[in-house]
Parts: C-alpha cells; sequence; structure tokens
C-alpha cells in the first residue's frame, strides 16, 4: 500500500516568510567623516550662537534593497530635545537654543529604518563655545582698609573676575577708569590693585577713595561678528588713621575769671584738645605745667580747671596758666604732646553782661567768605570772635549757641567762664550749599547760666559763600523730538535743547556741542542751544527722513551730561506724477481694459497717491477710467466696432485721449499724457502668431524686424532649392535626355499649376488667407530646349494684393504643387495694407518658386491623372 504524502500550505507560507525575512538587509547610514554635512551625525560640533531653525545636518542612509528609508532622533529620559529631524528628507534642524556653558556634549539616538529593521546609533555633538559671556566680578563689594603709613607701590588688594568662555573669549585683563585722576595702579593680568609709585595717603586729607575697575575679555566671535564684552565694579578703599598728629587745643585762647564771691574749688574753665589723628584717636592726659601757683588744679581727663582757694586768698589779679595735653596710647604709653595758655582773671561781683570782641574791640556783627561745602570738622578761622565777661566767678559764666538754620554748624565752647575764643565748627557740609543760600545768617547767643540777672548778648553772624564748581549741566529732557520740512532752506532751525547748570560765573557757563552718525548735517549754537541745518544741507524724505545723534551740555571744567536728540523729516508734496511717455499708443480690444500708470516720486502718502482722469476726449461720452488704478475702458452700452462706428465717423478707430495724473497733496500737482487708443474687436483667428502680431500693434519696429528676419530666411531657401534644382536637371539633361523628351511628350494636352502661397496673419481683424496664382505661359525651360508642349490656359484671376508687412509664421502652412488643374480668386483682405512697395517683388518669388518647380515635375514626370 502506497502512502499518500498530503501539501501542508501553512507550513509553505511559513517557509516563504522566512526566507523573506532571511532575505531583508537592515539599511545603514553613510559614514562621510568629521566635516561632512550629511551621515548618521557622528563627530558633529556646532556653535553655541547657531540660530535656532537653522538646518544643521542632513541624516542620509540607505538600504541594501533600495526600500525608501526614514529617520528619526531620541534622547535619553530626563534629555533636553534639541534638534527636530524630517523623518524622510533627514533634515536635522535645530529647535532650542544652545549654551556651552551650561552643556558642551549632547547625546542623540539617530535611527534609519527601512520599515521592517531599525538601525540605531549613539552620537555625540560636541557645542564650541562662542563669546557669548560678560565677565563677572566674584566676592563683591570690594572694601579695603589700607593704612595712611602704607609704602608707595604697595599692594593693597587683588581683584579677580572670570569669564565662562574659553579661548580669548575667557582671558581677562583689568584696567582702571581714569587712571590720571587717581592714586592706585592695577595690573592688567592678575588684577592686583597697588599705590601708584611716588604716591602716599593722607588720612586727613581724605578718608575714602572710589576706585572703578574695568574687566575686559580677549574677544571673539559671535553670530558672525567679533564682540568684546566688559564689566566694571567700584573698589571702596577706606584710608586707616595712623598716630602720625599732635593733639591740638581748640578755642584758644583760653580765659578764665575768678570772682570775688567765687567758692574754692569751683570750675573755673575747661580747656579741650582733640587727637589730631581723627580715625583712632588716642585719649587725652591733661596737666598744669606751670603758673598755678598752687591755685589752680586741672582735671586730667576733663580739662576742666578750678580755683582750689578762696578769692581773697589769691594774691594776683592775673594768673597765666601753661596747660599741657599728652596722647595716651592704648598701650598707656604717653606720645604726641602739645601745650596751651591759660589766663584767668580775678574779678568782683556780677555788674558786667557778656560782651563780643573782634581784632579791634567790642563788635556785633562778624562777616566771613568762604567757599561752599568744606570739609566736616572745618573750623571758621576767618572769624575772629571773643566773649567776655568782665564779671568775676559765676558771674562771669555764661553759654553760647548759634540761634539760626540747624545742623549746619556748632559753637565751641558753649560754656564760657569769663572769657573764651568762639569757634564755629562745620557739622553738615552737604546744606553749605551756594546754590541754596548766598548766605547764611546765624545769631550767636551768649546768655549768663546762674546770674539772677541772665545777662546777655549777641553778635550777626553773616557768611557769604562762594561758589564752586559742584553741578553738572543737566538737560530739560533727556531726548528731544523735531520735525522739519523737507523743504527748509539751509540754516533752518530745527530744535533747541537746553540744559541748566545751577552754578555760578564761568562754572555756570554751558557750552553745547553734538555728535554721532545723524549729525553730519546739522550744526549747533554753542551758547544758545539752536540746532540747524548745516548752511549747504539739503533735507530730501524721500533719500532720509530719520537723523538722531546727540547732543552734549559741558561747562568750562568739563563737567557734561548728554541728550539724545531725534529728527523726523516730513515729507512736502515737491514731486509731480510723471507718466513714462508724454504720447502713449495703446491698443484696446473691446471687453478688455488698458492701462495708464504715473508715478510720484514723493515719499510719505497721501503725497505718493495718484489719482486719473480723462480730461480731453471726443465724443466725450466712450471711455471710461478707474480713478485709482488708471485703467481705462469702454462704456458698457459699447460691445463692438459698429457701436462705434456709430458715434464718431473715424473709421480706423484711432482716438486721442488726454489723461491726467493728480496726486492728493496739498498743494496739488499733477500731469498730462496723450494717449493714442487703437480699438479693434478681438481676432477671429486665435492663435501665437495673432497674439504676437496683436502685441506687436503698438511697436510696428518690433513687427518690421521680425518680418525681415522671416523674408530673409525665405529668399536663403528659395537660393538653395534653387541651386538644388539646377545642378540636378544639368545632371539628368547629361544622363537622360531621350527619357526627358519621352516623358514630355506623354504629359496631357493641357495642364495647370495650382499653388497655395504662404498665409499670412494681420494683427487686426484683416488677416486673412490669401492665394497667389501665376500663368504657367512665362514657364521656360531651364535648358532652352523649349519642347514641353503647353496648352493655353483660361484667362488668370487678377493679381493678389500685396502680402502684410509683418513677416509669415515660420509654422504656417507650407506652399503645395496641386495635381488639379484650376485657378483660385485671392480673399479679399478687409483693411489694405500700410505699406504698397512690396507687391512686385513679392510676385517675382512666386513665379521663380513656381518655374522651379515645373522644372522638377518635367525633369521626373508627372503622373496623369
Amino acid at each position: 500500500m502506497k502512502h499518500v504524502r498530503h501539501f501542508n500550505p501553512s507550513l509553505f507560507l511559513s517557509l516563504v516568510h522566512v526566507c523573506l525575512v532571511q532575505a531583508n538587509y537592515a539599511p545603514y547610514f553613510f559614514d562621510n567623516g568629521a566635516r561632512s554635512t550629511n551621515g548618521n551625525m557622528a563627530l558633529l560640533s556646532l556653535s553655541e550662537d547657531t540660530p535656532v531653525g537653522t538646518l544643521v545636518y542632513t541624516l542620509n542612509g540607505t538600504d541594501p534593497e533600495g526600500d525608501p528609508v526614514t529617520y528619526d532622533l531620541t534622547y535619553e529620559a530626563g534629555s533636553r530635545r534639541y534638534f527636530s529631524v524630517d523623518k524622510n528628507l533627514g533634515n536635522v534642524t535645530l529647535i532650542e537654543e544652545l549654551d556651552r556653558e551650561k552643556e558642551d556634549e549632547i547625546e542623540v539616538i539617530v535611527s534609519i529604518s527601512d520599515g521592517l529593521s531599525t538601525v540605531s546609533e549613539k552620537v555625540r555633538i560636541l557645542v564650541t563655545d562662542a563669546n557669548d559671556e560678560s565677565p563677572e566680578f566674584i566676592n563683591t563689594p570690594y572694601i579695603v582698609e589700607v593704612p595712611e603709613n602704607t609704602p608707595s607701590s604697595s599692594s593693597i588688594f587683588k581683584i579677580e573676575a572670570v569669564d565662562k568662555d574659553t579661548g580669548s573669549g575667557g582671558s581677562i585683563t583689568y584696567f582702571l577708569q581714569n587712571i590720571h585722576a587717581n592714586k592706585f595702579t592695577i595690573d592688567r593680568h592678575s588684577g592686583v590693585l597697588r599705590i601708584k609709585a611716588g604716591v602716599t595717603l593722607d588720612y586727613e586729607k581724605s578718608r575714602t577713595h572710589f576706585v572703578v575697575v574695568v574687566a575686559k575679555d580677549g574677544g571673539g566671535k559671535l553670530r558672525g561678528d567679533n564682540k568684546v564684552f566688559s564689566a566694571t565694579t567700584t573698589v571702596t578703599i577706606n584710608v586707616e588713621d595712623v598716630q602720625d598728629t599732635p593733639p591740638m587745643f581748640i578755642g584758644t585762647p583760653y580765659y578764665g575769671y575768678v570772682y570775688e564771691d567765687t567758692l574754692a574749688g569751683s570750675e573755673v574753665l575747661t580747656v579741650v584738645a582733640l587727637d589730631g589723628d581723627r580715625g583712632k584717636p588716642n585719649s587725652i592726659h591733661y596737666s598744669i605745667v606751670n603758673g598755678d601757683e598752687g591755685s589752680f588744679a586741672i582735671s586730667n581727663t576733663t580739662g576742666a580747671i578750678s580755683v582750689i582757694k578762696s578769692p581773697n586768698q589769691l594774691k594776683k589779679e592775673v594768673y597765666e596758666l601753661k596747660v599741657k595735653a599728652s596722647e595716651i596710647s592704648q598701650e598707656g604709653d604717653t606720645s604726641e604732646h602739645t601745650f596751651a595758655m591759660v589766663t584767668i582773671r580775678v574779678v568782683d561781683l556780677n555788674n558786667h553782661p557778656p560782651t563780643f570782641y573782634g581784632e579791634s574791640g567790642p563788635q556785633n556783627r562778624f562777616e566771613l567768605t568762604m567757599y561752599e561745602h568744606p570739609p566736616e570738622g572745618e573750623i571758621l578761622r576767618g572769624l575772629k570772635i571773643t566773649v567776655n565777661d568782665s564779671d568775676q566767678g559765676a558771674n562771669a559764666k555764661f553759654n553760647l549757641r548759634l540761634v539760626g538754620p540747624g545742623g549746619i554748624f556748632r559753637v565751641v565752647p558753649q560754656t564760657v567762664l569769663n572769657e573764651a575764643q568762639v569757634t564755629i565748627i562745620v557739622e553738615n557740609s552737604a546744606a553749605i550749599d551756594y546754590e541754596s543760600f548766598k548766605v547764611l545768617t546765624f545769631k550767636l547767643l551768649a546768655i549768663e547760666v546762674n546770674t539772677p540777672e541772665k545777662f546777655s548778648s549777641t553778635a550777626d553772624i553773616v557768611i557769604r559763600l562762594l561758589d564752586t564748581n559742584d553741578n553738572v549741566p543737566k538737560f530739560s529732557s533727556d531726548y528731544y523730538i523735531a520735525r522739519i520740512p523737507e523743504n527748509s532752506p539751509g540754516g533752518s532751525n530745527v530744535v533747541a535743547v537746553t540744559a541748566t547748570d545751577p552754578d555760578s560765573g564761568l562754572w555756570g557757563e554751558i557750552k553745547y556741542s553734538i555728535y554721532g552718525t545723524g549729525a553730519d548735517l546739522f550744526l549747533i549754537h554753542p551758547s544758545t542751544g539752536i540746532i540747524y541745518t548745516q548752511p549747504w544741507a539739503v533735507l530730501d524724505a524721500e533719500v532720509n527722513s530719520k537723523y538722531n545723534f546727540y547732543v552734549k551740555a559741558e561747562d568750562t571744567d568739563g563737567k557734561y551730561s548728554l541728550a539724545e536728540v531725534f529728527i523726523t523729516v516730513l515729507d512736502v508734496n515737491d514731486h509731480s506724477p510723471e507718466f513714462n511717455e508724454n504720447i502713449q499708443e495703446k491698443t484696446m480690444i473691446i471687453g478688455s481694459p488698458v492701462k495708464i500708470e504715473a508715478i510720484d516720486q514723493d515719499a510719505e502718502e497721501p503725497n505718493n497717491i495718484v489719482d486719473y482722469s480723462i480730461m480731453q476726449a471726443d465724443p466725450a461720452n466712450v471711455f471710461d477710467i478707474d480713478q485709482s488704478t488708471g485703467e481705462i475702458k469702454l462704456k458698457s452700452y459699447i460691445r463692438s466696432l459698429d457701436i462705434i462706428h456709430n458715434i464718431t465717423k473715424n473709421k480706423d478707430c484711432i482716438w486721442s485721449l488726454v489723461v491726467q495724473a493728480k496726486d492728493r497733496g496739498s498743494p496739488s500737482f499733477s500731469t498730462t499724457a496723450v494717449l493714442k487708443i487703437d480699438i479693434t474687436e478681438e481676432t477671429l483667428h486665435k492663435g501665437p502668431m495673432a497674439a504676437f502680431l496683436m502685441q506687436t500693434k503698438d511697436n510696428p519696429m518690433k513687427a518690421l524686424g521680425v518680418l525681415a528676419g522671416v523674408m530673409g530666411i525665405m529668399v536663403l531657401i528659395t537660393i538653395m532649392i534653387s541651386t538644388a534644382m539646377f545642378w540636378r536637371n544639368k545632371r539628368s539633361n547629361k544622363v537622360m535626355p531621350v527619357r526627358r523628351i519621352i516623358k514630355k511628350r506623354q504629359m496631357p494636352p493641357s495642364r495647370t499649376v495650382r499653388m497655395e502661397w504662404l498665409k499670412f496673419k494681420r494683427p487686426s481683424n484683416a488677416a486673412e488667407k490669401f492665394v497667389v496664382e501665376e500663368d504657367v505661359k512665362s514657364l521656360h525651360n531651364e535648358n532652352s530646349n523649349n519642347n514641353i508642349q503647353v496648352t493655353p490656359v483660361p484667362p488668370t484671376a487678377p493679381l493678389p494684393p500685396p502680402p502684410p508687412a509683418l513677416a509669415p509664421r515660420s509654422d504656417g502652412p507650407a506652399w503645395r504643387v496641386p495635381t488639379v488643374s484650376g485657378s483660385l480668386t485671392p480673399k479679399h483682405i478687409t483693411k489694405p495694407p500700410k505699406k504698397k512697395g512690396h507687391g512686385s517683388a513679392h510676385n517675382a518669388l512666386v513665379s521663380e518658386l513656381k518655374m522651379r518647380f515645373e522644372k522638377r515635375n518635367t525633369a521626373f514626370g508627372e503622373p496623369h491623372i
């Protein structure tokens, strides 16, 4: 028994599928090298200033089987997507701004797929640096404490700035602004700040210095341009006081009084000494050197001098005490010292008020002239004021105070016994402002303290201030906007800028100047601030309508401020509309408009908006014009040439119109032009030749040129054909003369040759076909054998009119020689030609062509009809 094997279709399909799967090869990327812009993006580097939206790469690969491939970009989880890809074309576009300082390497997984297999590769794109970061100072603010005895050229501080860029864009150099005006220098590479060579610091003259430091990078490319960035910071240098100045007494000379009723141990007066080093002053120790004779004592700490005996025990009326003030250092050592003389008088009861004295005696008005803003703590040395009470003891004790604007000055001493030198000290330098007060007036009041009478006296203190250059000129506005018509003549005023400087005299005088790229056409009066145009300047809004520049106000000391000026040149209607030609010719097909156009060169509306109108037309009711576009068309009721012929006797339909183009400016300008319109109906025979003839109707020279070219080609073809026929006939006459004669005798008894000539198309409705017929009697044998028997032909038709001046189309129907005899009457042309000199020439050409073809038929024989 035979075993029958059954066929399993599913197993077969599985085998086929496995074979197909095994035959599919995975696609792969092209590896085109590091500098390639297409492939698998390996070794690609991009500058961080690449604009978003830039096509940066093209993924490129192939499939071995030739299947179409698609591309894709993926990123690891949490990574920013910087690129997008066109899946079909592989174009990779930057969609996120790059920043090398944040991420200098981007990992992207590129993949290529043929629909069945996908190949993925991880690539790294390097982000290269661009100079897009500015230097930044670190560890700011910079405050430096420098002892005043620090030697010159010593380094006092190191300034450090960083720039995140690499290369030259990350290198930093340092320099100081106003290097000549300060006492410091800086190392351009290390940033070390030093005291200038030969310069010393003095706490008593200047306690604080402000130094502006600039950090500049080395520059680099950014979006195609070379950029240099810089940053500034201010270093505050505080000068520390050093003990190098001895103490000094204030309020000298000192006068004290002991009255007859003064008790032993009473305070007579207080001397005051201050350490000359104001920053870190030492304490003062007071002592009496001599002159007291055992009658007076002084407080070591306060400087208060007391009488230790009763007045009746005092042997002298006047005592001269020599008082010593010594500095006590932090270690307790006595260093610097100074001396002052104290005069003490012994007086009787209170019977005298306090009295103010000047250099020449009693005085109740004191005047002083000084500059504004003196240093705080400065003594008004120009005031020589002494106050005295002639009584003794407590009767001679009184207080001093200033009555007037408070907080500006203070008086020392505030308590006086018998007599004292009055000292007025500056407390608020800012309030002593010449621009606020030219004169400061105070009352100096002396009033007894412990007496029942409370005797008092006053003196007027008048301080006249002198100005200093402490103000910068200031403009009334940060910017000025002006407008000027473009037809303004040279030297026209544009705008006046105003700056004020409250300082007086030369310091308050302001000089104006302008600068900037937009200032070439303008001048400014240096004292009035009036800006005007250059005498030769010609403003033209059509060329440039916007100017801006800076104006500078500077005083005689070089202090200045800036403002910006914006000038708009106003357009003036100074151009008329202009047509291309004063006389224009247009061809209008009924139903289609023609258009005129005029251009107005003015810069702004409405000066350059043109309106069109028909000024003159005869008759006036045939044409309409669109006011805005300049399109001219026939009235709606005119739909054919017949209607036009009924309106006017002008049968050739060429009319002249006077059209006007008028702008909308004020005043308005207009221009007229003559427009000749040739009205025609649409040609019956549409085609490229008709379209060309219609287009060249307004340009006859172009049509004549084309006609001349076509005529030349026809003559050349005729000569070539004639030459070929001549040589062929000559060769035939030599080889087969008998055969040619036999063929001639087999010709029918009568025969005519009909020939259709070239067809010409006119650019108007007169474009028609016509046929030229010639009498075969005029034909002769080229070899002069004249053995051809020709029967008489019927009378010939009238000659056709000469062909039009325009050249025929090269692709028109060619002439042919029909085998049927007869004649055709040419079709009549509706419009006669404009030129009349070509009829005979064309007839001769037709006759010659017909003769050549007759000879050809005679040579080879013709079939019978």
